[in-house]
């Protein structure tokens, strides 16, 4: 209770109350005599009387209600009871009106040693009572459609609003049914949900359709619709009551959302440029135009040059060149189309400003006018086509993205009566906006596609040669643009003594850095192939070569940091000697080989299996295994085999088994065998190389174990020069001569036994001294006053090129001379 006022305190305003705080209630405490002891400002307010003017006075004045003693004693007992009273009294204002309140009467209590009695009021508001006419006027004027339906579902009354949205007068409504006046409106869905209302009481809301009406029969409306029945006092359904919002405005909102989120499902499904236009084409019809084309600028469409004509910060001085990248029309063929897919065009819709590809900007023509003016300078074919088809309304959207300008999409209307309005634009921009984004990034994709495709293809080989060791044929694909260009890589690098390198490998990743590493692993093969590694030794110096590619910073350009990216490789190595039809391999996480024999048996040799190039720290082993001649010999990379199953020893199966087949040339098994294992699309690179075996026989090469005496040397080069004026190389039995000469003067004379002598001839004509030592032999350049040290100067001096190469017993040094075509026998090439 708040505080009491004694009679000498002014009176003050009273505070905003609220209805359902009680601390604001008229509140007084009497005596057991009926004397007011306090007084409230709540009380003051209620009764206009000021503490100053009623406390000490008898509250008896106040009541305006007959006396009535035996009430009052009664009131008084209850309370002396501990109970306490509450009820509807009459009491009179200081200016003489009569206030009903709730007064309530506390238990008694005691102030000092008298009895008192706490009295609360609250005045008595009597409940709004809503008069007919303000009724009905609520019901005719609410926002809300409103009408009232009989049980055979005709119509009873209606207010204004919906006369309103169906645009049928009042008059031709009353007694009819909904699907005799809008009959295109749903009626029938809509009659059967009353009808369902009627029987079953239960109310149907927020039934949400499309239709339209004769207020506006030209465009689409959305409406919300809620019904219930109308339950008279016997609790009988005499009718449905139903309930319309037009919700178009939040339709087409939610309408252009789900447009926008299937368009991102539908438009830049592929990395490549003129699909993805006609993607964005054919999602525009029929949802949102009747005919759409896309244009882009020829640069973005071309895999090379400079890839835009304009940006926003720089002005057009130009026109562009655009091309036809996609059109859809609902009209089979576009027949409205004065330009097909790729020819040349040159559309800018008016007033034809360039600056609005540079802006991007839309441009909106509600009405075309093929008379109108503005249309004066289109060349007569567009404007007969826009007349034959009925083009009506057109919306151009500048196709732009990341501030580069890429072409413009252009949507009409014409089997559509509805023409654009501004709300169009909303959704064009979107989509062009969506599209424009996946245009850019398959331009992108496409120029790294390839310029990675062009890198990879400059450091492939270009051409193969096995000499006389090897029919060899390669087949060579990569990925498609989705996929992205691998590392796959392959070579046949000649060997001395009629020798050949067999090499294939795969970099881990795709683009321009998998193609760059790809090419620096295939140079350091050659190079180490060049040095007369073994397979084993060549791998171990290219895992050294691969871990320290790794090491090597890189920018990473969208942080402006140094960073060091991993790279691994898969490698395959193998050595053939057309001699000894032996051939020696070494693998790095590469699958094996597959080996065909003449026979057409097929088997899958597994040298051991090394770590991929990268890992470092684990030894390779070679394995050896003889080739019988005219043996297929197929180095592959695991795209080949992978197929869309990903299966590899399957893919291993088929490949086995297309090599069998007989084919009348090895290029045509390579390509046939390409052709029916890769399938589309195709996520990786592709590599196979084919090697058919040969044999050097007796009449190609000759060999002879020389003594370890300086006496020898003579008979041994007297037999080479024979042997060579025997093959028809009269030419070259000088230098023959003179290189067998000093080769095996110096094996007697610093190497250990045992010394032998090999003369082969395939493409070239080789010389080859072998001994026990493994000490290399050091190329010197004499002074002319020494008097030795000439013999490997004048060794390399005659010979085209010389090396050594390093055997499990010791070394050999060789030496090839080129054959001239004219001395060359049928059959064999001079390299």
């Amino acid at each position: 209770m708040e505080s009491v006022r004694n009679g000498s305190d002014p009176p003050a305003s009273a505070p905003p109350r609220d209805v359902f705080d009680a601390s604001t209630d008229a509140a007084a405490v009497l005596g057991a005599d009926g004397v007011v002891l306090a007084w409230t400002r709540g009380a003051e307010e209620l009764l206009g009387y000021r503490a100053s003017e009623i406390v000490g006075a008898s509250a008896a004045p106040l009541v305006a209600m007959p006396a009535d003693p035996a009430r009052v004693a009664g009131v008084v007992e209850r309370c002396r009871s501990g109970m306490g009273w509450s009820g509807l009294i009459t009491v009179r204002h200081h200016e003489g009106r009569r206030i009903e309140v709730d007064l309530r009467v506390s238990a008694a209590f005691r102030i000092g040693g008298d009895e008192c009695f706490l009295l609360s009021a609250r005045e008595r508001r009597p409940r709004w009572a809503v008069d007919r006419s303000v009724l009905d006027g609520f019901l005719t004027r609410s926002p809300v459609g409103m009408a009232v339906m009989d049980r055979d579902l005709r119509y009873v009354w209606l207010n204004d609003t919906l006369e309103r949205f169906g645009g049928v007068p009042r008059e031709q409504r009353l007694g009819r049914r909904l699907s005799e006046v809008l009959p295109g409106l749903q009626g029938e869905t809509i009659e059967g949900l009353m009808r369902k209302v009627l029987e079953t009481g239960v109310p149907v809301t927020d039934y949400e359709y499309v239709g339209w009406s004769w207020a506006d029969p030209h465009r689409p409306h959305a409406y919300s619709t809620s019904f219930f029945p109308l339950v008279d006092a016997d609790d009988v359904i005499t009718g449905v009551c139903y309930m319309v919002l037009d919700v178009t405005e939040r339709w087409n909102v939610r309408r252009l959302l789900a447009l926008v989120n299937e368009a991102g499902n539908s438009i830049g499904r592929t990395l490549d440029v003129t699909r993805t236009a006609q993607e964005l084409a054919d999602f525009a019809v029929p949802r949102f135009a009747d005919f759409v084309v896309v244009d882009l600028l020829e640069s973005v469409l071309s895999t090379t040059g400079p890839g835009t004509w304009l940006t926003a910060e720089s002005p057009a001085s130009t026109r562009p060149v655009l091309r036809r990248a996609g059109m859809s029309s609902v009209r089979e063929g576009c027949p409205e189309a004065v330009a097909r897919v790729g020819d040349p065009v040159d559309f800018i819709p008016p007033p034809g400003d360039l600056n609005m590809l540079i802006t991007g900007e839309p441009v909106l023509i509600p009405v075309l006018d093929p008379s109108d003016p503005m249309w004066a300078d289109e060349p007569a074919d567009r404007l007969a086509a826009m007349r034959e088809y009925g083009l009506h309304s057109l919306i151009s959207v500048p196709m732009r993205a990341r501030n580069t300008v890429l072409g413009l999409a252009t949507f009409l209307r014409s089997v559509n009566p509805v023409s654009f309005q501004p709300d169009d634009i909303l959704l064009a921009r979107e989509l062009v906006a969506r599209a424009a984004l996946c245009v850019d990034n398959a331009r992108r994709y496409t120029r790294e596609h390839t310029a990675a495709v062009t890198l990879q293809r400059s450091l492939l080989p270009h051409a193969l040669t096995g000499g006389e060791a090897l029919e060899v044929a390669s087949g060579y694909r990569p990925a498609d643009a989705t996929g992205g260009v691998g590392g796959d890589w392959f070579d046949v690098i000649p060997l001395s003594g009629a020798r050949v390198g067999l090499v294939v490998g795969d970099v881990v990743g795709h683009g321009i850095t998998a193609a760059a590493a790809m090419g620096r692993l295939r140079t350091a093969v050659q190079t180490l192939a060049d040095m007369e590694m073994p397979p084993d030794e060549l791998l171990a110096h290219l895992d050294d070569l691969v871990l320290r590619l790794s090491e090597e910073p890189t920018v990473d350009e969208g942080a402006n940091q140094s960073a060091t990216a991993f790279l691994g490789a898969t490698c395959l190595y193998a050595v053939y000697d057309p001699v000894t039809r032996r051939c020696t391999m070494a693998r790095a996480g590469h699958p094996p080989p597959v080996v065909v024999t003449p026979d057409g048996h097929v088997s899958f040799p597994e040298p051991p299996a090394g770590p991929p190039l990268g890992l470092g720290g684990i030894a390779f082993e070679s394995g050896e295994m003889e080739l019988p001649p005219g043996s297929l010999l197929g180095l592959y990379t695991d795209g080949l085999i992978e197929g869309a199953d990903g299966d590899l020893e399957s893919g291993m199966a088929r490949l086995g088994g297309l090599l069998a087949r007989p084919a009348p040339d090895l290029d045509t098994q390579c390509s046939a065998a390409v052709q029916d294992l890769v399938s589309l699309p195709q996520r990786d690179d592709i590599a196979l190389l084919l090697a058919r075996t040969r044999v050097l026989d007796a009449d190609h090469v000759v060999s002879w174990d020389v003594p370890v005496d300086p006496a020898a040397v003579a008979d041994v080069r007297a037999r080479a020069t024979r042997q060579v004026e025997a093959w028809g190389f009269t030419e070259l039995a000088m230098t023959t001569e003179l290189i067998v000469s000093e080769l095996v003067t110096n094996a007697i004379r610093h190497a250990a036994s045992p010394v032998r002598l090999r003369l082969l001839r395939d493409s070239r004509l080789t010389c080859e001294v072998a001994d026990g030592s493994s000490t290399a032999p050091r190329l010197r350049h004499p002074r002319s006053t020494d008097e030795g040290g000439r013999g490997l100067f004048l060794v390399a001096q005659l010979a085209h090129r010389w090396g050594v190469r390093y055997t499990p017993e010791g070394k050999i040094i060789w030496a090839e001379q080129e054959i001239p075509e004219a001395l060359a026998p049928p059959g064999t090439g001079a390299g």
